[in-house]
């Protein structure tokens, strides 16, 4: 509505001043107005009356200038009336039948009147006299005694109807009324035009306001006036422009912090007092997919692990950071979670979560990779030591006893041998040492080779070999010898854990953007808990599920294999069930 706007208002607020100055005024001079009319009424029939006297003082007993009289009452509208000794003497209004005439015996019964006619008193005065038919009209009226010569007492009385002042007034009254309705109008206008011109800064710094809470800081307010409202929309356009610069820091602070947190290796959640999930980067978001996995498909948010849950319930009564581990998917998880504060008041709590599975293996590998050495190392430096005791003793009682004895340290010195071949390889690859011999390398060819080589290893051990190519470009750079030794590793590993009438298969994929080789079995498979570390050193899969126990392997050969991949910038992958088989999979990038 127009009168909750400051234009309303302030037109409102005028109008109702001016109108009420306008009354005021109209009131003040219709009362002005009406008493001068009045005043000059009296003054002009005091006048008349003073000059009939002096007339009929001058004349005498005669009354010869009564025709004078009665011209002078005719052209002024008044009327005379002549009394003596308190009666009607002569009147202006004889035979007149055009003017309201009051008859003089009831002039000289009011009241005063018939006081002043007694005490020969002038007086001026008015009075309301109701005709026949009821109608009431004002009169004024002056008496006035004189003396003529015949020593009778004489009175003048002089008359006018207020009529004529009424037409007068109303004339006047309509003037002001009309003056005071133009006032009234020009008024409305200009009180409309003058809250527009002051309100109209306002509208655009509203507008600006408006543009400013849709995030648009670029909408400046003119400045129109050098008035207060001026100094207002240039206090406003320092905010404006304020705020446009503390909303671009923001800005950037909360691109660096996404940033930040999305670049981030540990994972990072922030959850709000009452334990529902506000923020998380995507390493968090896997490890909460991760668990949502582990609990049949919740949404992440319904459920948190139950042990941050009790973490964040103890961080929020003690308002003291907290530590724990949770374990998803078989990876060990860390998290650490710390109070957020209001003031003084907790308001949540942020967690950092760090995948520590890598950290707990090197733990392990660190502590057991002596063991492990030593326990590879002791079993052929036993037989060795055994078998050249019994060589030196003449254990041996015929030719070929001592040729079995002697096969077998030559065995168990090339285990050894191999073994500190693998390790001395790891090292290096570790280390950086080992340098790639890259080359043009036809995969075809190469995956041919070796599919040859492990063919009379197949048929011995009664395992199905198939070797399969696809695609028609099998040129990449790479270092053949040791892409050979990762397909071989692959291959032998794959027969190794295949039983009788089992199969392995080598797929060699041609793509756009590389070449792809699969080695699948359907041997023994791996335990899902161990999927996680078959690419580490000196892991070995369960002897009972090794078709050929009296030759297993060191545990460095997949090592070997992800370190030959990841040197030549390539993707090393697994998957496997237990007694269905595994499928290795190699991607190298041309």
């Amino acid at each position: 509505m127009i009168w909750r706007s400051v234009v309303g208002k302030l037109w409102l607020t005028i109008l109702l001043l001016v109108t009420a100055v306008l009354i005021i005024l109209v009131v003040l001079l219709d009362q002005f107005f009406e008493n001068m009319h009045l005043n000059q009424i009296e003054d002009e029939l005091r006048s008349h009356n003073s000059f009939i006297i002096t007339l009929m003082e001058e004349d005498g007993e005669a009354l010869d200038n009564m025709n004078t009289v009665q011209q002078l009452t005719e052209t002024s509208g008044i009327q005379a009336i002549i009394f003596r000794n308190e009666m009607p003497y002569w009147n202006s209004f004889q035979g007149s039948e055009d003017e309201i005439v009051i008859p003089p015996l009831q002039l000289a019964e009011i009241d005063e009147i018939a006081s002043a006619l007694e005490e020969e008193e002038a007086i001026t005065t008015q009075l309301i006299y109701e005709d026949a038919d009821e109608e009431e009209m004002d009169f004024i009226v002056v008496a006035a005694p004189f003396q003529m010569t015949d020593g009778a007492d004489y009175s003048l009385l002089l008359y006018q109807s207020l009529g004529v002042m009424e037409e007068t007034t109303q004339e006047t009254r309509r003037l002001i009324i009309l003056a005071g309705g133009i006032g009234f109008t020009l008024t409305t206008f200009f009180a409309f035009f003058l809250s527009s011109r002051v309100t109209a800064p306002l509208r655009k710094m509203r507008q600006s306001a408006l543009e400013v809470a849709k995030g648009n800081f670029d909408t400046p307010v003119p400045m129109m006036t050098r008035d207060e409202i001026g100094l207002l929309a240039i206090a406003f356009n320092r905010m404006r422009r304020q705020l446009n610069n503390n909303y671009e820091a923001l800005n950037r602070e909360k691109e660096q912090l996404s940033r930040i947190l999305s670049s981030m290796v540990d994972g990072v959640i922030t959850l709000n007092r009452q334990g529902n999930l506000l923020v998380s980067n995507p390493p968090a978001d896997q490890f909460l997919q991760s668990h949502r996995y582990e609990q049949d498909g919740e949404t992440i948010g319904e459920r948190i692990p139950e042990e941050i849950k009790a973490l964040f319930q103890t961080v929020v009564s003690t308002e003291e950071d907290q530590t724990t581990e949770v374990y998803v998917q078989g990876r060990t998880f860390g998290v650490l979670m710390s109070p957020l504060y209001h003031d003084k008041f907790v308001r949540g709590v942020v967690a950092v979560i760090r995948d520590m599975t890598e950290e707990r293996q090197n733990d392990k590998l660190r502590k057991d990779f002596i063991a492990n050495v030593s326990h590879e190392l002791r079993t052929p430096i036993a037989m060795l030591q055994g078998y050249s005791e019994a060589m030196i003793d003449d254990v041996a009682q015929s030719r070929e006893e001592e040729k079995e004895m002697s096969q077998i340290i030559y065995d168990e010195s090339l285990r050894m041998g191999r073994l500190v071949n693998e390790l001395l390889d790891m090292a290096r690859m570790e280390s950086g040492q080992l340098t790639m011999l890259m080359d043009r390398v036809d995969l075809f060819a190469l995956s041919e080779k070796v599919f040859r080589k492990f063919k009379p290893m197949a048929e011995d051990a009664n395992v199905k070999l198939y070797y399969e190519t696809f695609g028609t470009d099998p040129w990449v750079d790479a270092d053949a010898d040791r892409i050979e030794q990762v397909m071989t590793n692959l291959l032998h590993n794959a027969l190794r854990h295949t039983s009788h009438e089992g199969s392995v298969t080598l797929h060699v994929i041609a793509q756009e953007e590389g070449i792809k080789m699969e080695v699948l079995d359907t041997g023994a498979g791996i335990p899902e808990n161990d999927i996680p570390f078959v690419f580490e050193r000196f892991y070995k899969g369960d002897k009972a599920r090794t078709r050929d126990n009296n030759k297993g392997g060191t545990g460095l050969g997949l090592a070997i294999v992800k370190n030959i991949i990841d040197n030549h910038g390539g993707k090393l992958s697994v998957q496997s069930k237990i007694d269905k088989g595994s499928t290795f999979t190699v991607f190298l990038y041309r």
